[in-house]
């Protein structure tokens, strides 16, 4: 086609009368943390991690349970009054309820791993001076700082929920409960055969031992690269989630990690936003029943060894004809636990992980409100059937039972409280629950040593009352975890 103008001739060819087709950009290929948590999977650096910050459970029971096991001790030594005995305890956790609210929020502002190091140093370096304590006021005061320390010891378990994939939450968590037990059967083991050889100072520094080996492993556990990517640092989650990927023998979602940072994080308020707050505010009844319950089960069950409290009644009154007048004439008298006290404290503390099996099953089958729902009821019942006059052999059964169902709803709540959080606020989520937690704590000694050696049914029937209400609590909790991925923003 020719075409004249201006005397000037211009040629058109054929091609240039069709349209030119401009192919669209390819979308550029993108995956979230979750995504990345899911594509690698289960595997050798899972296991490495659930052993290692799995320990931090034994590190915490060892220092939970030394105050059960020392308790007829220091009793003697310093001749405490029932309430001086009690008020050790409460300090304990006086102190790990104010450290744990500032210990999440530093965790969630700068980073879980540094916090778990920071509390680790700090609780065992107060541990070691509490075996060099030189009053019982020293005593306390050390123990205090103990309970600080050890508040932080929860940011373990967040490490191992953050980096888990959703089908083995629900199996792998429960899990964790092992340690404990195993905390608690080594510090009970422990004291039956150092307290009576060389004293309950050196039971004290020999449990400081697992705290400084876990202080030099921790650098084999990287940060959480759900934190890293919350505070904006791509980088860091990326490198740490392809170390994990090469560990496992797995590999990264194709495509750059995107997942916006978020500038509010580890505010104390967000807890209480109106999105959370109903399950806030339930949450913090069940943490606080169970903690009074758990404690209050451990408690009870020194006392009820030590002063053979059987059928409601103090038997060692029945004997204070036979002692002397030097013997009574103290405000207290020693009654030191025997071999078989010890024994008994071993199979109801074995009781921790009779019922794991089943509290696994019904936590993925039935889902965490009513498994937390059903093992707190039953809690109630056997407190309840503690009243019940029986042998020694059915008071150690009854023990194995109630320490088994109390000890199934704080696994689970543990693991619901770290699920319903989104990363920004997980580990105040989980602070603010334990530092509520630990007002049962500070409650229960004074209910399981003071008011037991006064009326044992009214102490029982306290605890049984306020199982039930942390039942119902929940029963009717608004949100399930069950089978939920990991929520990164509120």
């Amino acid at each position: 086609m020719v075409s004249r103008h201006e005397g000037k001739i211009n040629t058109i060819s054929l091609d240039d009368l069709h349209p030119v087709t401009i192919d669209p950009p390819s979308e550029r290929k993108t995956y979230t943390i979750e995504d990345a948590v899911e594509t690698i999977g289960f595997g050798r650096f899972h296991i490495l991690l659930f052993l290692i910050m799995g320990s931090t459970g034994v590190v915490e029971a060892m220092e939970i349970m030394l105050l059960a096991v020392v308790s007829p001790l220091i009793r003697c030594e310093w001749h405490l009054e029932n309430w001086q005995v009690a008020l050790v305890t409460t300090m304990v956790f006086l102190g790990y309820m104010v450290f744990s609210i500032f210990f999440g929020y530093l965790a969630d502002r700068h980073g879980r791993l540094k916090i778990l190091l920071i509390s680790f140093i700090w609780g065992t370096y107060f541990s070691l001076l509490t075996s060099f304590a030189p009053s019982y006021g020293w005593f306390v005061f050390l123990r205090c700082m103990v309970g600080c320390g050890v508040s932080g010891h929860s940011q373990g378990f967040i490490i191992k929920t953050e980096y888990l994939p959703v089908k083995y939450r629900g199996c792998m968590l429960p899990l964790s409960q092992v340690f404990w037990l195993a905390g608690s059967l080594l510090i009970i083991g422990l004291g039956s055969v150092i307290n009576p050889t060389i004293g309950w100072r050196w039971l004290v520094r020999v449990s400081s031992i697992p705290g400084i080996i876990l202080i030099l492993v921790f650098k084999f556990i990287p940060e959480s690269a759900r934190f890293n990517v919350s505070t904006g640092n791509k980088e860091a989650a990326v490198n740490t989630l392809t170390w994990i990927a090469k560990v496992n023998r797995s590999v990264m979602p194709e495509g750059a990690l995107e997942e916006p940072p978020m500038d509010q994080r580890g505010k104390f308020m967000d807890v209480l936003h109106s999105k959370y707050l109903r399950t806030t505010l339930q949450l913090w009844i069940i943490w606080l029943g169970i903690s009074f319950a758990y404690y209050g089960v451990i408690l009870a069950s020194s006392e009820l060894l030590e002063r053979n409290l059987v059928c409601g009644s103090d038997q060692s009154i029945a004997d204070e004809g036979k002692l002397t007048i030097e013997e009574t004439s103290g405000p207290c008298r020693c009654h030191m636990l025997s071999p078989a006290d010890y024994q008994t404290m071993i199979i109801s503390t074995l009781g921790e992980i009779a019922l794991n099996p089943l509290n696994i099953l019904a936590i993925n089958f039935l889902g965490r409100r009513i498994a937390m729902g059903m093992s707190l009821a039953g809690t109630g019942i056997f407190f309840l059937l503690l009243n019940v006059c029986t042998s020694r052999y059915g008071l150690i059964a009854i023990l194995f039972f109630l320490r088994a169902l109390v000890a199934a709803s704080f696994n689970t709540v543990y693991i619901y409280t770290a699920e319903v959080y989104p990363t920004v606020m997980r580990a105040i989520g989980m602070g603010t629950s334990g530092s509520v937690c630990r007002i049962g704590a500070m409650t229960a000694p004074f209910i399981a040593q003071v008011l037991m050696s006064t009326s044992v049914v009214g102490a029982l029937c306290l605890f049984a009352t306020v199982c039930v209400v942390c039942a119902l609590s929940a029963f009717s909790l608004p949100i399930e975890t069950k089978g939920r991925a990991l929520q990164q923003d509120r």
